[in-house]
């Protein structure tokens, strides 16, 4: 079963339980899908899946940032428990092992050698660890260390 699949399960499963939560953080999956189908002219891949519910958590994770700034704690954990939901789509995280380990490999590939190099080293893990949750952020801290190290 795909991905999409499973989140079309998951929806119908929670609109007969009366989750009204979940229904709606579903709802708003299903529609960024849909958008994301129609502008790419082609059925979704689980990569293509994962891709968008990252997209939406980081989108959750800015929102939460606005809220407590703006004094609405009840909004803030609205978007948290949007982003449980939303977590429970994703593969399990990488860790910094892992990452740390295509970094290195990376960069012996590449010849990369300063803070220059940040870019291309980046284009490069990123395309590997395609389809798989990493934070971009994360990754970036590990390159750019790698790279002040041996610069």
């Amino acid at each position: 079963m795909s991905l999409q699949e499973r989140i079309e399960r998951d929806f119908v499963a929670a609109l007969k339980a009366r989750q009204e939560l979940r229904v709606s953080t579903l709802r708003m999956v299903k529609t960024a899908l849909a958008h994301r189908q129609v502008a790419e002219m082609r059925a979704l891949t689980d990569a293509d899946v994962i891709e968008v519910v990252k997209s939406l958590i980081k989108q959750r994770r800015e929102a939460i940032e606005h809220y407590r700034r703006g004094g609405r704690p009840d909004l803030a954990e609205k978007e948290a428990r949007e982003i449980e939901i939303l977590e429970g789509y994703l593969p399990a995280p990488l860790s910094d092992a892992e990452i740390e380990r295509v970094v290195v490999e990376t960069i012996a590939e590449l010849g990369a050698k300063t803070l220059k190099d940040v870019g291309p080293v980046m284009k490069a893990v990123m395309a590997k660890l395609a389809g798989q949750w990493v934070e971009g952020r994360r990754v970036n801290e590990i390159v750019r260390a790698k790279l002040s190290s041996e610069g």
